[in-house]
Formats: structure tokens, sequence, C-alpha cells
């Protein structure tokens, strides 16, 4: 579904990825872990057309896609894409958030849209705040909207970047519930995430990213169980308290 060859991006003279391959299968569930600054925000960018690139090659089903193509737009209806901050409209209720894109993106019947919404908050456990503003919710609430605003758009993939990072800790559960359940229904995704336990028990396969380039991939338990690498064994170290579950 999304194949990333030889991908390279600079920013000036910083260069933050080098040579990059990553292949996404149908229903496959990709964890992307690693330091700060090792590009992994970056590579999603990339791969949703929000970032250009220098070298290489990224191609979504089956089409060659770069930031600038007429075909972006497009493209962006197919992959949904949750940022560590919410973007939610202020002016809008939690219902009209998730109704934007379908309404005057797709330019679906507003009936349809409606229902439809109604159902993907009822998914996310906020069917009660459907009146709501954003303002009167909880960080883990907002960011529950933002995954139902970005499934209205019916994508066949998500990407993740950081979904939890901007929450207090009490309010990351409930969000990687939501996205426990995603998974379980087969939804293809990609997630930069820093939290390992979730990773271990949902990724199909996780890549540590180190420098701008995948270092190590592969099942979940090996990766974060046994990691061969030297660099993503010291990174595990340094994330995972002694009982190996994730700060």
């Amino acid at each position: 579904m999304i194949e990333v060859q030889a991908l390279h991006k600079r920013y000036g003279d910083l260069s933050v990825l080098h040579g990059v391959d990553l292949s996404i299968a149908a229903g496959e569930v990709v964890c992307l872990i690693g330091p700060s600054g090792s590009g992994k925000s970056t590579l999603l960018r990339c791969i949703n057309a929000l970032e250009s690139y220098e070298g290489g090659d990224i191609r979504v089903f089956g089409d060659r896609i770069a930031r600038g193509d007429r075909d972006a737009p497009a493209l962006r209806t197919r992959l949904g894409m949750v940022f560590q901050r919410f973007n939610l409209f202020p002016h809008r209720t939690v219902l009209e958030n998730v109704m934007e894109g379908p309404l005057y993106v797709k330019r679906e019947p507003a009936a349809q849209v409606r229902a439809e919404a109604l159902q993907l908050l009822d998914k996310v456990g906020l069917a009660a705040k459907a009146d709501a503003h954003p303002d009167q919710l909880s960080g883990g609430q907002q960011q529950r909207v933002a995954i139902a605003r970005a499934l209205a758009m019916k994508p066949a993939a998500m990407l993740f970047d950081e979904p939890t990072s901007a929450l207090d800790p009490e309010l990351v559960g409930e969000v990687l519930q939501v996205m426990r359940d995603l998974a379980a229904d087969g939804m293809t995704m990609v997630v930069v995430t820093h939290e390992m336990g979730f990773a271990r028990e949902v990724a199909d396969r996780v890549c540590f990213l180190y420098g701008g380039r995948i270092v190590e991939s592969g099942p979940a338990e090996q990766v974060l169980g046994a990691p061969e690498h030297p660099r993503t064994q010291d990174f595990l170290r340094r994330v995972l308290t002694p009982s190996g579950s994730a700060h």
C-alpha cells in the first residue's frame, strides 16, 4: 500500500533522511520509534505529501507522490493523519469538526455526513460531546475528536505523528484504546510513538530510526524484546523502566 525507496530529505544544509526504505502492506500496523530528531515525523510528512524530498521515491496505492503534485490533495483523502496537536476548529462544535472534510472536501450529502459523523463519535466514545466546542474538552477528548475527523474521510490508511505526546499521562490511555480498536478492525496504520507498551501490543512491525536511517526493523517482540543493534539497545534502555514498561 505504501512504498518508500531510498528516500533523502534535507532542510538546507541539514540532512534529515538518508536513503530510507519502508514498505507498508494493507492491514499492517507499523510503529516508528527512535530519539527526537531521528527523522520519524519527517518521514510521515513526506508520505502524506506535506514535505518535499530531494531523492528517492514514495508510492502510495501504486502512484508516485510528492509535495506539490496535483494528485496530493486526492491522496490526503485516502491517508488520514493525526498530529501531536489536535488542530480542531475552535469556533465549530465537535460534530461540525468531524463533518468538515466529507461535507466541504468530498461534497457528500449533509444528512449522510451527519449520520456517519455521529457514528464515528460514538466509536471514539464521544457521542455525548457532539454539541460541545473543543475548549470544553480535555486534551484526550480533543485528540479522539481529531481521530474521528480523520476517519470521517474514509481513509485506506492512518498516519499518527506522536498522537499522545501532548497529553497529560492520565489521558494517554483513552487515545491509545481508540487506536487499538482501529488496529483490531484491520486499519493500516503507521504510528510514530514513544509508547513502547502500545508498540509491543499492537504493532506488526517496529522500525527504529537513528540519524535519519532505519537501523533496525522487525516484529515488535524481536525489536523491543531482543534488539540486535547497539543503538536500539541503548535507546530502549533509556526509555524503558526496570520492569520493561514505557515511561
